[in-house]
C-alpha cells in the first residue's frame, strides 16, 4: 500500500515552466490533431472554439489548462460504493459528490513512447475534504481507426470512442468496447462490470465558456458517476520535451 501511495504522489510533482500562447491555427500540423482525423470533414461543423479545444497536436507547442466549477457531481446508489471506490485505486472514477466543486482539465499532445499521438485529459475535483483524479490518455488507434482511450494512471482499461457533433457544436464522445491489459494478461472487458459514459464539450456563447457533461452508467447498476460543470480555458506554451510529468501515466500500454 505504501508503494501505491509513492507511485500516486507522482501526481504532485512540480509543473514544466509554461508560459502564456495563442493557440496556432491546426493548418500548421499536415496531420492535424487525433480528432480531427476521426471527424474527417466534420471537424469543421464543431463551433470554432472548440475547433481550439481539440484541434491541437504534438506539433503545437501549446497545451491548454481548463479551470471551472462542477455545478453538480452525482453517484449511483450505495450498492455502487465498492465500484467506484475501486476506480479511485487508479485514478478513475470515485464515490464523492457534491455541487460547485472547484475544477481542473489538462491537455496536453506529445509522441508516447510507442510513438503515438497522444493527448492527455487530466481533471482534478478538489472536493471539501480532499482532491480526487480522473485521468486518462487518448491515442489515435490505426489498427482500429479510431481514438482508443486508456483510463487511469496505469492505462490498465483501454477504451474505444465513438465521436460525433452534437446539435450545438459540441464534441460528443461516447464510450465502446473496453480491454483489461496487465502484464501478459489481456481480454475484452465485459461492460457489465463497467461503464457506458456519454459526455459532451460545446463552448456556451451566453457565458463565453465551455461547459461539459458527462454521464456513467451500468448495463446493470444503472447510473454510477457523472457531473455538469462549466469552465474557462488558458492555452499555454509547451516544448515537446517538457511536457508536465504528472499529467503523464505511469505505465504505458502497447497494446491497444
Amino acid at each position: 500500500m505504501e508503494a501505491l501511495r509513492t507511485e500516486l504522489r507522482r501526481a504532485e510533482l512540480p509543473r514544466a515552466e509554461t508560459r502564456r500562447a495563442e493557440p496556432r491555427p491546426t493548418s500548421e500540423t499536415s496531420n492535424g490533431s487525433i480528432y480531427e482525423r476521426v471527424l474527417g470533414d466534420d471537424f469543421q461543423r464543431l463551433h470554432p472554439r472548440i475547433q481550439e479545444r481539440f484541434g491541437f497536436d504534438s506539433r503545437a507547442g501549446i497545451g491548454q489548462v481548463g479551470r471551472g466549477v462542477m455545478e453538480k457531481i452525482w453517484r449511483g446508489p450505495a450498492y455502487t460504493l465498492p465500484f467506484l471506490y475501486l476506480g479511485t485505486w487508479r485514478n478513475i472514477m470515485f464515490p464523492e459528490s457534491g455541487r460547485n466543486v472547484p475544477f481542473r482539465v489538462e491537455n496536453f499532445a506529445y509522441p508516447d513512447d510507442f510513438g503515438r499521438e497522444t493527448v492527455t485529459w487530466v481533471r482534478t475535483f478538489d472536493h471539501p475534504t480532499r482532491s480526487r483524479r480522473f485521468d486518462a490518455t487518448m491515442i489515435y488507434s490505426e489498427s482500429r481507426r479510431r481514438i482508443v482511450d486508456y483510463l487511469g494512471s496505469h492505462q490498465h482499461l483501454a477504451v474505444d470512442l465513438d465521436l460525433s457533433v452534437s446539435e450545438r457544436g459540441g464534441m460528443k464522445i461516447r464510450s465502446g468496447e473496453q480491454r483489461f491489459y496487465e502484464g501478459l494478461l489481456g481480454f475484452r472487458f465485459p461492460l457489465a462490470l463497467s461503464g457506458i459514459a456519454c459526455v459532451e464539450e460545446w463552448f456556451d456563447e451566453d457565458v463565453d465558456g465551455y461547459r461539459i457533461e458527462v454521464d456513467v452508467r451500468n448495463p446493470l447498476l444503472g447510473k454510477l458517476f457523472g457531473y455538469v460543470g462549466r469552465f474557462q480555458v488558458e492555452t499555454v506554451e509547451v516544448c515537446r520535451e517538457a511536457i508536465p510529468n504528472h499529467v503523464k501515466p505511469l505505465r504505458e500500454e502497447s497494446r491497444e
